[in-house]
C-alpha cells in the first residue's frame, strides 16, 4: 500500500486518529501504526492497515514498508523523545513529505532544526482559531505556515458599498479579500469592481497579525 497515495500515520491517539480517519473518509489508504495495542485494536478495520509497533525501531519501520511511503504523519506528541527518533528515522529514509505533531514551542524547535518543513501544533491551533470565532466576526480560521491567515468572515462597514478598488482594503489594512458568497449564492473570486454588502461572507486572507487587526475593526 505504500506510495504516493497512501499515508502513513505514526502515533494513534486523539490527532493521528483524527488526521487517519479523515484520510480514510477522503480515500486515502492509511497505515496506522502505535505501540499500544488497545489503541490499535480500537481502530482495527477502521485503517487501510494497523499494526502495535515501536515506531523508534529502524527494523520495524522497515519490515513494515514505511521508507517507500511518500507521506508520513508522526502524531506522537505526549512523548518527545519517541517523535524525535522516529522523526531522525524518517528523514535518515528520504522520506519526501514529512509531518510532525509538536506540544511545546520547544518540540516545535527541535523538529524544525532536524528538517521537518511541516510542524504543526494541534492544541496550539485549535486554541487559537476557537478564540477568534468567539472574539470577533469570524466565521472559521486557519492559520497557515504560522504566519499567514485566512479567514471566513462578514465585511467591515468600512468596505461595504463600494468597488473594492475604491476600498483600498491591501494598502490600508495589509490584507486582500480573495474570494466572496452572497447570501442565496456560491463562493467567488472578487475583482477590483466587486461590491460588498452587508450580509455577504468573504474570505481574507494575509498576515497573520494583520488580518487579526483587521478582524477587530
Amino acid at each position: 500500500m505504500a506510495g504516493t497515495d497512501a499515508v502513513a500515520i505514526i502515533g494513534l491517539g486523539r490527532f493521528g486518529r483524527s488526521v487517519a480517519l479523515e484520510l480514510m473518509a477522503h480515500g486515502t489508504d492509511v497505515l496506522g501504526i502505535d505501540h499500544r495495542p488497545q489503541v490499535v485494536q480500537a481502530l482495527d478495520g477502521r485503517l487501510t492497515y494497523v499494526v502495535t509497533a515501536d515506531a523508534t525501531d529502524e527494523q520495524v519501520l522497515r519490515e513494515l514498508s514505511v521508507p517507500d511511503f511518500d507521506r508520513v504523519v508522526v502524531a506522537i506528541g505526549s512523548d518527545v523523545g519517541m517523535s524525535v527518533l522516529t522523526t531522525s528515522l524518517l528523514l535518515r529514509f528520504g522520506i519526501p513529505q514529512i509531518w510532525a505533531e509538536a506540544v511545546s514551542e520547544a518540540h516545535g524547535t527541535i523538529l524544525d532544526q532536524l528538517g521537518i518543513r511541516h510542524v504543526v501544533f494541534p492544541e496550539a491551533d485549535m486554541g487559537r482559531r476557537t478564540a477568534h470565532l468567539v472574539s470577533g466576526s469570524v466565521l472559521d480560521y486557519s492559520q497557515i505556515g504560522g504566519d499567514f491567515a485566512v479567514v471566513e468572515t462578514t465585511p467591515h462597514r468600512a468596505i461595504r458599498s463600494i468597488p473594492l478598488q475604491q476600498a483600498g482594503i491591501l494598502d490600508r489594512y495589509g490584507v486582500q479579500v480573495v474570494a466572496v458568497r452572497k447570501a442565496t449564492g456560491a463562493w467567488h473570486f472578487v475583482t477590483p469592481q466587486t461590491v460588498l454588502e452587508a450580509d455577504d461572507t468573504v474570505l481574507v486572507a494575509g498576515p497573520a497579525a494583520s488580518v487579526e487587526r483587521f478582524d477587530r475593526l
